[in-house]
């Protein structure tokens, strides 16, 4: 059999609508979306399926209801059977992948990104953020600026998508001057619709509670091979991937790292299970021209029986 990675995505791969096939299909789906319900008090099937889009991209709603949409699409695949070897998840999708491996239950995921999307809106409430995506130089080079700005503001690298293209977040004026001293370089920078600065110090005091949060919720090793954001490396100890999940928060997403790695291990069918087509976009540009791989996603029942046929 081929080796296969599920790649979950997170926050902006929504859009309304999402889900909605397989909630009519299986009762199964139905169960994740009334018991993110429940954990979240918020209507997730009516924000997913009708809206309106402002209501479900705020970080409150946005989190439980990707996370609810990634795991019914999950449980659509499982319904046939078919087996897949390695897993990973973009920010947000990390939790639905960690769910996929076995290391928290269904429950528990739901649980989780509930209170990381109120943290963090808490946070971005205290301290306005913005994030910026450069297209067209490497990592290296946007590092470098960043650190040249980071002595006057605070600036990071949120995520290394592509070679070419990494997301800065941070405090909206350094976040500027990173954007205009990279455009100088022949860079291109998109101001990114977000509601904070992800994954940068300005939500750093959603951390410590966060991490509490993390310490009563069990944990299992994983019976699929997961590789981290934080890391861009798999872990088998319960503990350790605890503590990879607390830094998480304000670390850079490793996802160029992320796919190279999958690469290495030879996975030859790569599989975004959720909506949007933002990794299989990203996978696009990473994969090289002559590199043997199938990129399918896994969002409606035309999708799944295509995946189906061709797998």
């Amino acid at each position: 059999m081929k080796k296969t990675a599920f790649l979950f995505p997170g926050q902006g791969s929504q859009s309304v609508g999402m889900g909605e096939e397989f909630y009519r299909e299986y009762d199964v789906v139905r169960e994740i979306f009334d018991m993110t319900e429940e954990i979240s008090r918020v209507n997730i099937s009516k924000l997913c399926f009708k809206g309106p889009m402002e209501d479900l991209t705020m970080t409150v709603n946005l989190q439980p209801a990707v996370t609810a949409v990634n795991l019914a699409c999950l449980a659509a695949i499982a319904k046939e059977n078919v087996e897949f070897h390695y897993c990973a998840g973009h920010s947000l999708g990390e939790y639905s992948a960690l769910s996929a491996a076995g290391v928290h239950s269904k429950e528990d995921a739901g649980r989780l990104v509930f209170k990381r999307g109120e943290l963090m809106h808490r946070e971005a409430t205290r301290n306005p953020g913005a994030m910026h995506a450069i297209v067209g130089l490497p990592m290296d080079a946007v590092a470098e600026l960043v650190s040249e700005v980071q002595k006057d503001g605070i600036v990071s690298v949120a995520n290394h998508n592509t070679e070419l293209q990494i997301v800065i977040t941070g405090a909206p004026r350094s976040v500027e001057k990173v954007s205009s001293l990279a455009v100088e370089k022949g860079a291109k920078s998109v101001p990114l619709k977000v509601s904070g600065a992800w994954h940068s110090e300005l939500i750093k005091g959603a951390e410590e509670e966060f991490k509490a949060f993390l310490d009563i919720t069990s944990f299992s090793a994983p019976q699929k091979s997961i590789l981290f954001n934080v890391t861009a490396d798999p872990s088998e100890d319960p503990g350790e991937i605890k503590e990879i999940m607390g830094r998480q928060l304000c670390s850079p997403v490793r996802w160029y790292d992320t796919i190279n790695k999958l690469m290495d291990e030879n996975v030859e069918v790569f599989v975004e299970v959720g909506p949007g087509r933002v990794l299989a976009g990203l996978l696009k540009k990473i994969l090289p021209g002559d590199y043997p791989a199938k990129v399918y996603n896994v969002a409606n029942m035309k999708q799944l029986e295509k995946f189906l046929k061709e797998s």
